[in-house]
C-alpha cells in the first residue's frame, strides 16, 4: 500500500481570524497558557492626545499555573510555540500566536516559522502575512527592530492590537500624526491609500512604504534600531537612540501613545516631564 502522509492544517482564513482569537484566548486562559499581566490604565494629556499609561499592578502577573519548559540554554518560546497560544497558520511561513506576556486583550504576535533575526529588514512575506492578519482585525500594528527599540525577543515577530481608542482611533497618537505638528525627533509617516482587501495586494503595497520611508530617513543600507507602526490607512517609522529614559522602556506602542512603567513613581516621573518629551529622549533628534 501507499504511504499516507499528514497533509498540512488550512491557513487561517481572515474571516476567521477574530474568532479564532477569541476561542484561542479562552482557552489559554483556561489552562493557564496565558498569563495577562495586570495593570491599571491611566491617561495623560498632552497636545490633544489621550496618553494611555499603563501602571503594573501589585499581583504582577495573574495567579495561574505557568507552564514553563526545562532547558540548558537560552528558550526561543517562537521555535515550537506553546499549542495553546497558536491561532492558527497564517501562510507558509509564519504563524500567528497569542502574547503570552499580554497587556492589551487579544494581542496577536505574527512570527516566521524559521528563526529570523528581529533585526533584520521586514520582507515581502513578512507584510503579506501581517495584511492578512490586518484583514482580519483591524487594528494597530507595530514592529520593535532590536532590544534598542524594545524587542524581547530576537526570532523576528510582529504584533497586532485591536484598536487602542479612544473614538474609534487604532492609536491615541492617530490624532497628533495627522495635525502634521512637529514632534521634535526624527520620524516619517506615510499614507497608505484604499486598503485592497487583498493580503498580495496590500502586503505589496505597505512594503513599498516601508522601503520609502527607510530611504526618507537614510536607513536603505543601515541597521540601525527603530520602531514602526501601521494600521490600515498609514505608516510610521521611528528611529530609535535608546531603550530606555528615566527607567521607563518604550518599544513601538510608546509612539502610538500607549506606554508602560512598572511602579507608581516612575509615573510620577513620566507625568512631569510629559509623554511627548519622553519620547523625544528615546528617539533620534534628528534624521542622518
Amino acid at each position: 500500500m501507499p504511504s499516507s502522509t499528514a497533509s498540512p492544517p488550512p491557513l487561517l482564513r481572515p474571516e476567521h481570524l477574530w474568532s479564532q482569537t477569541v476561542r484561542t484566548t479562552h482557552h489559554g486562559l483556561s489552562t493557564g497558557a496565558l498569563q495577562p499581566i495586570t495593570t491599571e490604565c491611566r491617561l495623560i494629556e498632552q497636545h490633544g492626545v489621550s496618553f494611555q499609561v499603563r501602571v503594573l499592578g501589585r499581583a504582577q502577573l495573574k495567579e495561574r499555573p505557568r507552564r514553563e519548559p526545562t532547558r540548558a540554554g537560552p528558550f526561543n518560546p517562537f521555535e515550537n510555540p506553546d499549542p495553546d497560544l497558536v491561532v492558527g497558520d497564517v501562510s507558509p511561513t509564519h504563524v500567528c500566536l497569542l502574547n503570552k506576556f499580554n497587556v492589551v486583550e487579544h494581542h496577536l504576535l505574527i512570527v516566521t516559522r524559521a528563526f529570523e533575526e528581529q533585526e533584520s529588514p521586514l520582507t515581502a512575506a513578512d507584510f503579506e502575512a501581517l495584511a492578512l492578519c490586518m484583514e482580519g482585525l483591524d487594528g494597530l500594528a507595530f514592529y520593535n527592530s532590536g532590544e534598542m527599540a524594545g524587542a524581547s525577543q530576537r526570532h523576528k515577530h510582529l504584533q497586532l492590537t485591536p484598536p487602542l481608542g479612544p473614538e474609534g482611533l487604532r492609536a491615541p497618537m492617530e490624532k497628533l500624526l495627522s495635525t502634521g505638528q512637529e514632534l521634535g525627533f526624527a520620524h516619517a509617516v506615510r499614507r497608505l491609500g484604499p486598503w485592497a482587501a487583498s493580503p498580495g495586494e496590500d502586503g505589496a503595497r505597505m512594503l513599498e512604504a516601508y522601503q520609502s520611508l527607510r530611504a526618507t530617513l537614510g536607513m536603505e543600507r543601515e541597521s540601525r534600531p527603530y520602531n514602526l507602526l501601521a494600521t490600515r490607512d498609514w505608516m510610521l517609522l521611528v528611529p530609535r537612540s535608546q531603550a530606555e529614559a528615566e527607567g521607563i522602556n518604550v518599544n513601538a506602542l510608546g509612539f502610538a501613545g500607549s506606554l508602560f512603567v512598572k511602579t507608581e513613581e516612575q509615573f510620577q516621573r513620566l507625568q512631569a516631564l510629559g509623554p511627548v518629551e519622553l519620547l523625544r529622549q528615546v528617539a533620534s533628534i534628528r534624521m542622518r
